[in-house]
């Protein structure tokens, strides 16, 4: 018997077919970065506008500006920072200045010079056949008609003591047949004396007859470092008085030959050099760092450069000062050598057994020991190498002047010298020197 077999799946005769049970909805990947995207979108907006939001309160006052600073430094406050400094040091130096002005004097030098008048003569009114036939033939020559009194230099100075000391260079009073005058700053004129001439840096001392004046404050000048702020008052070109020009320490330690005045070329050594600007008439004036206090004398300028001015170190001049106030001149202690510092170029060039020390030498119609002087009285001589200094070393950097310098009139030095190859040692007793 056959029967038909239906299919399960198939619907009894009469009924509707089942529904198949619903399967769960699967998130394809595509639909998973689609919504990464949209939520780190919202994210973004929403992190932009909270940011927007809590920054404005900080600008506006409403949050601790102090904090935004920390969290978030821009180039607006560093901008903001640098202004106020610069406002800061430009406010500054208007106060040194009011302040230091009054101290700072003009020196000026007067003396009679010949007036010239330009006459028409006959070069040869002996000569008769000249006199024929070019009698109307005349030359021009100059004749001294008199003398008049003028202005021949103008310098600078600055008040050191509250009587009428005045520090200034000793090549802006070098001429001893002038007549020196100094202009305060309110215009007074006063008549000036010139008490010293220091003989071996460019610094002297002038005596007015006044009283109760400013007097400038000095600093330390072994403590000045390269990079800080100067200013440098002074009477530019003669004509501008107290003319500020403000720069910066250049440089430390400098040696250059200075010409100026009367005083012929000059080695000046361990200057402060200087950007700020020091024109011809602002020699003598003060260097001040920017609490007002005097770190040089203004002394020289690089005539084929901009810029670079040179000043001598306040510390060089105190001793300078306190001898004029305590014996009325400038005293140097000194042995009385002319001599060259030896460098390993030297050493080569003259075949010397040393590439350090003091060579005596003679030149410029100076003999190498001074007639007289201690130097001699010790027994030194021409071609004697000075190696040291009471222990002290003799090179570029530590100079027989130098050295000397820091001792006073009466000591007794002991120089290691070298000479015909053999080394001894002898004592010396240190002279006066006056300054001029």
């Amino acid at each position: 018997m056959e029967e038909e077999i239906k299919s399960s799946a198939e619907p009894a005769a009469g009924k509707e077919p089942a529904k198949p049970a619903l399967e769960p909805h699967r998130i394809t990947s595509v639909q998973l970065v689609l919504f990464a995207i949209l939520l780190s979108f919202i994210v973004s907006v929403a992190t932009t506008i909270l940011t927007v939001l809590y920054f404005s309160e900080a600008l506006t006052g409403g949050r601790d500006f102090n904090v935004f600073r920390q969290i978030l430094p821009v180039k607006e406050f560093a901008t903001k920072e640098t202004n106020e400094k610069i406002i800061r040091q430009d406010e500054l130096v208007v106060i040194v200045v009011k302040k230091a002005s009054p101290s700072v004097v003009s020196i000026v030098a007067s003396k009679d010079v010949p007036i010239y008048e330009r006459q028409y003569v006959n070069p040869f009114p002996d000569d008769p056949f000249f006199n024929n036939f070019f009698k109307d033939f005349e030359t021009p020559q100059e004749n001294q008609k008199g003398t008049q009194r003028q202005e021949v230099s103008a310098g600078t100075g600055f008040i050191i003591s509250a009587d009428g000391l005045i520090l200034t260079n000793k090549h802006v009073v070098s001429d001893t047949a002038a007549e020196y005058t100094v202009f305060l700053n309110d215009g007074t004129k006063v008549p000036a004396k010139v008490l010293a001439r220091d003989p071996f840096q460019d610094l002297a001392v002038v005596k007015i007859e006044k009283e109760n004046l400013r007097v400038l404050p000095f600093a330390d000048s072994s403590a000045v470092d390269i990079g800080q702020g100067v200013i440098a008052i002074g009477n530019a070109l003669g004509e501008f008085r107290n003319t500020v020009s403000v720069g910066i320490v250049s440089g430390l330690g400098r040696t250059v030959a200075a010409k100026g005045g009367d005083i012929g070329i000059e080695n000046l050594d361990e200057l402060i050099q200087t950007d700020a600007a020091i024109n011809p008439g602002n020699s003598g004036g003060p260097l001040l760092n920017l609490h007002g206090e005097v770190i040089g004398i203004n002394t020289a300028m690089a005539s084929d450069a901009q810029n670079i001015g040179f000043a001598i170190p306040v510390n060089k001049a105190k001793r300078d000062i306190e001898n004029v106030k305590t014996h009325g001149r400038i005293i140097y202690p000194f042995i009385g050598i002319r001599y060259a510092i030896i460098t390993k170029a030297m050493q080569d060039e003259k075949k010397l057994s040393v590439d350090y020390g003091a060579i005596l030498v003679s030149g410029d119609g100076e003999a190498a020991v001074v007639t007289g002087s201690p130097a001699e009285k010790a027994g030194l001589k021409e071609g004697d190498i000075i190696l040291m200094i009471d222990r002290q070393k003799i090179d570029q950097d530590h100079t027989v002047g130098s050295i000397v310098q820091e001792h006073s009139v009466g000591d007794t030095v002991i120089l290691k010298i070298l000479r015909d190859k053999k080394e001894m040692n002898i004592d010396i007793t240190l002279a006066e020197r006056k300054g001029q």
